[in-house]
This record gives structure tokens, sequence and C-alpha cells, in this order.
């Protein structure tokens, strides 16, 4: 595995994809200052600046492309609440991989896959967490709930040791992964699901559908009961 530190970069997952054909797979790229970061459906990931994750791990998988690779993020959303575990959190995950601590967004999880004409080069797996912030800074996102880590734990998080805890963690099991796709962490993704068995109201390519998010399937897709029927979301944006 190979690492790459950044002193500032717009965004590690861009960097990752303009330099996808000359790095080697599972190259791990970490900058201290990520001044565009990005997350899902195109929203810019709040910058609370040092002392924070900004975090891309290049992957280049030895199968071209399967269908599971899509559910890499909720892979990293699982793997993710088991490092906060390390540091006495529960954390919960809103589908499909969001992770929350009490309602409030530590994290944000984004991948992107990398072509070349119509030849697969690899995807580009990104991960911000929210570590060390003060009240003052998160009061200023007034459009949605957000959290840190400093926060919730009362004690300043050395980025570093996380970030080493993250990538340990996450390739201790990516193998695995791999071979067996979603089915590997369905338990401990269902396990950990926010609004599970809720009424939930979900906006699906901007329209929005109320309904019980009644489970998971074994492509870690959304089953939602409305209307008496079951409808399999892959995308959407629970509200």
């Amino acid at each position: 595995m190979d690492k790459i530190l950044l002193r500032e970069i717009d965004s590690t997952n861009s960097y990752a994809k303009k330099n996808m054909e000359i790095l080697h797979d599972r190259t791990v790229i970490l900058a201290e200052v990520q001044t565009a970061g990005r997350g899902r459906l195109n929203r810019v990931w709040v910058n609370l600046g040092k002392g924070n994750l900004f975090l891309s791990f290049l992957l280049k998988p030895p199968v071209a492309v399967r269908e599971h690779y899509t559910n890499l993020t909720q892979y990293l959303s699982v793997v993710l609440t088991d490092v906060l575990a390390d540091y006495g959190i529960e954390a919960k995950i809103k589908w499909p991989n969001d992770v929350l601590i009490k309602d409030g967004k530590i994290a944000g999880i984004l991948s992107e896959s990398v072509f070349k004409g119509t030849k697969f080069k690899g995807l580009v797996l990104g991960v911000g967490v929210n570590l060390n912030a003060s009240k003052n800074m998160l009061s200023l996102v007034t459009d949605k709930k957000i959290t840190s880590l400093n926060l919730e734990t009362g004690n300043k998080i050395d980025c570093n040791h996380f970030a080493d805890k993250l990538v340990e963690r996450f390739f201790r099991t990516y193998d695995n992964f791999l071979n067996s796709g979603f089915s590997f962490i369905k338990s401990a993704y269902c396990s950990r699901l926010s609004n599970l068995g809720c009424e939930i109201e979900i906006n699906v390519n901007g329209q929005n559908m109320k309904g019980i998010f009644k489970s998971v399937t074994d492509k870690g897709e959304l089953e939602l009961l409305h209307d008496g029927q079951i409808s399999i979301l892959r995308i959407g944006d629970i509200l």
C-alpha cells in the first residue's frame, strides 16, 4: 500500500482520478486541507480546515467491473462506524452511506469510477470526517445538522492516528468484500441503520415518496413500502 500526503488540494478524489494511471492499486491519498470537497449528489462537503480527515482510496480491483463495487460506499460506512466505536461512539448509518452521531452528520462518502474510453481503469473512494471543530464553526452550517468527533468525545482527535486506524480497518476485510459483495456486510450494515422499520420520506430524482423503510436487499437497495406496494430504490436521499 502506498500513501501520499498533501498539504493542500482541491479534492483528494480529483487528485486520485487525475493520477489513476500512474498510481498503484490501494494507494491512499490524504490532505491536510481540502478546498473543494464534494459529497454524494454533487453536494459541497463543508470544509472545517486542518485537523479533519480528507482521504481517498485509489482502487484497481482485479475484475474490471462487478455490480457490488457500487456498494463500496456502504462497506466504508460500516468500517467507519467500527472505528468510531473505538472512540466510545455509537454511530448510525443513514441509507445509503451517511454516518451519523445523534442525528448529526459526521462523515461524507463518495465513490467515483474512472474509465478511459470504455475501459474501466479503477475507482476512487473518498471520505471526509469531521474530527476537530468548534461549536461556533459548526453553527455556521445552517442547512443541516452536523457534528464532530472532538465535540462528541470531549477530546481533541489525532487526525493521523484516526486515518491509520481507518485505513487498516478498511483493508483488513476489503478482499473479503470484493469476493462476497454486499452480503459480506449486510448484517452489520443493517444493525447500524437509522430509520429501519420507520416511516420515512425520501427524495428520488426530484420526487418525494413516503412509506415504511422495510428492509435492505442483498444488493444494498432500500425496500420502501408505500401505497401497499414495495418499491426497490437504488438511489435516493432520506429527508
